[in-house]
């Protein structure tokens, strides 16, 4: 039987974004905690916002080799922690929360390995690879690198839009996929009708492969 598809929206920072994705039926929303993102936010506004956040809709927290005192301050607010930086498997551990790991495809990046080495992470979260910006950089990678048969899931990012998210499910089937230019007015604040319209696409998706 072939699973639904995931969405996670990320980088929200609005009282107005969080509660139309938690209207429309996002599964996950995602709160940048590193301060060198134009999608940042701080500890007060991560409270504000996680506590508008009702049951069965995960609050992620986004962290780029963060120190432990910052995560450990977060962390409340947070039901899954996202390591988008160099962070080794035993700090991601150490953390002592659900964790999931951002990965971004260099070309030698090998994700069998990776997947064993992170054998804790609850999923890979794959991202575009561009030297020196640790995501968000708005590009799709080369899809066909991702192998079938790995051990962790797979939740799908970089460059994902309403126009072209059908296409990356077609051409994955992750387990997720993750937005945040793709669904946005400007860096921080998004587009209703591009939320609207990247569920859309993704529950399409879905259809046409349960048809298949």
């Amino acid at each position: 039987m072939t699973q639904r598809t995931r969405v996670k929206f990320c980088g929200l920072t609005c009282p107005e974004d969080v509660d139309a994705a938690v209207a429309q039926g996002a599964d996950a929303l995602g709160f940048v905690l590193w301060p060198g993102s134009k999608r940042a936010i701080d500890e007060p506004r991560l409270a504000e916002l996680a506590n508008r956040v009702p049951a069965f809709v995960t609050r992620v927290g986004l962290f780029v080799d963060a120190e432990p005192a910052w995560i450990a301050r977060c962390a409340p607010h947070l039901d899954l922690l996202q390591f988008h930086g160099n962070e080794a498997p035993e700090t991601c551990v150490a953390a002592g929360r659900p964790w999931i790991k951002a990965l971004r495809m260099r070309d030698e990046l090998d994700l069998h390995a990776a997947a064993e080495a992170y054998g804790g992470a609850q999923a890979l979260l794959l991202d575009a690879y561009r030297p020196g910006v640790p995501g968000g950089t708005g590009e799709t990678f080369d899809w066909s690198r991702i192998p079938a048969n790995l051990t962790k899931p797979v939740i799908l990012a970089g460059g994902l839009t309403p126009d072209n998210v059908a296409e990356a499910i077609s051409a994955v089937a992750p387990f997720a996929v993750d937005v945040s230019g793709g669904i946005e007015a400007r860096p921080g604040i998004k587009n209703a009708a591009r939320m609207t319209a990247f569920l859309r696409a993704v529950r399409q998706a879905d259809d046409e492969r349960h048809c298949a």
